[in-house]
């Protein structure tokens, strides 16, 4: 019996020092890989920098959104292996990141504080290492756009389940900035308080948007027994609640745990579907034709009979369909006039659209062409 034992226990010995051989080996693949990747990424690294230089001498615009798409593109097609467009998109976006750095390293500001929906929207573009700068308010971003301080800004303009944020298309229409690229991203609300007991909160912050977005949540558990309070953003709320007793915030799991607040409730949207639409704004910005493009612009019609309506006739004329069409106060003297932001699949350059822009020129502004991701 001691010697069958011994067998075992010589036998399982070696089946260890087998797979550890055998680990070994792969280790040492993946180690080799490494060391080619790392070759291949600075190669690809000094071919940035002179991209930069010549970029700078022609004072070109560093960021293509068009661009970076069409290399995704290019890459899924080509990749045979286990990565799928989600896993290139997220490893390329960060190489871009960096090699955008590398060109010429950007100021971006964002609706904040730190760890706000717009904060993850701006990383997930321009990645971990450009300079961020959070502002407390949409109308701030658009200034420091306007006024050079930051080369691009990032601020939401709509939530699928709660509708459009206002004060992004005011400000839209107020400023003279362009539309650089769309970016959709899956939003995931948390209830986080330092309160251990839902009877003890007795006010909830979070931006007003996001109450709509959890209005279901909220009724189910709260009723009419606590006081909802909008602020800037829902990072600024989870930083008051964490500030303050008998209160909570509605806020992303980022921003409860930048604040040491302890979650009480996750996933409490309403809809297993709620994504909020970002645009990246910037000053005098025009991208190249994608194969799939979105154009913005704001139309001042005439106030006439039927002016409204053969405009948009237009479009139907040219097979240009309407994605989006919001009226907005022109605020011009004490009268009811309207502006209309419209936006519609297409770019600019194309034919059937440099039409419309010819015949309404002293009616239409320009606002972006960009890489319809929405």
């Amino acid at each position: 019996m001691s010697s069958v034992i011994h067998v075992m226990v010589a036998f399982d010995i070696i089946i260890v020092y087998h797979m550890e051989d055998e680990l070994n080996k792969l280790r040492q693949r993946i180690d080799d890989l490494d060391e080619s990747l790392l070759q291949a990424l600075n190669e690809r690294m000094n071919v940035v920098k002179e991209v930069g230089e010549l970029k700078k001498k022609s004072n070109s615009i560093i960021y293509r959104p068009e661009r970076e798409k069409f290399i995704i593109d290019r890459m899924e097609r080509l990749s045979a292996g286990r990565l799928n467009k989600e896993a290139i998109e997220a490893i390329f976006l960060e190489i871009f990141a960096v090699s955008r750095n590398i060109e010429l390293p950007e100021k971006i500001a964002y609706l904040g504080p730190e760890g706000s929906f717009s904060h993850q929207a701006a990383e997930s573009r321009f990645g971990a290492m450009s300079d961020y700068i959070p502002l407390n308010s949409i109308t701030g971003v658009f200034e420091s756009v306007e006024t050079d301080r930051v080369r691009f800004g990032v601020i939401p303009i709509e939530n699928n389940q709660a509708g459009t944020v206002n004060e992004t298309i005011e400000q839209l229409c107020l400023h003279e900035l362009k539309i650089v690229s769309e970016l959709p991203m899956p939003i995931h609300f948390t209830l986080a308080s330092n309160e251990e007991k839902v009877n003890k909160i007795e006010r909830i912050y979070s931006k007003d948007i996001a109450f709509k977005q959890c209005k279901k949540f909220l009724r189910d558990y709260f009723g009419d027994k606590v006081n909802l309070i909008p602020v800037s953003s829902t990072s600024m709320a989870a930083k008051k609640a964490s500030e303050e007793p008998n209160t909570a915030a509605l806020c992303s799991p980022i921003a409860a745990k930048l604040f040491n607040l302890p979650n009480l409730f996750q996933n409490v949207e309403d809809s297993p579907h709620n994504t909020t639409r970002f645009l990246i704004i910037g000053k005098d910005f025009m991208n190249q034709k994608s194969d799939n493009d979105k154009t913005t612009i704001l139309a001042k019609i005439p106030d006439s009979p039927g002016a409204l309506a053969q405009f948009l006739d237009e479009f139907k004329q040219a097979q240009v369909n309407l994605c989006r069409i919001d009226s907005r106060p022109a605020k011009i003297g004490s009268e009811f006039k309207y502006w209309f932001l419209i936006e519609f699949e297409g770019h600019y350059l194309d034919g059937n659209v440099k039409g419309i822009f010819e015949k309404y020129k002293e009616n239409v502004i320009f606002m972006g062409s960009y890489v319809k991701l929405c």
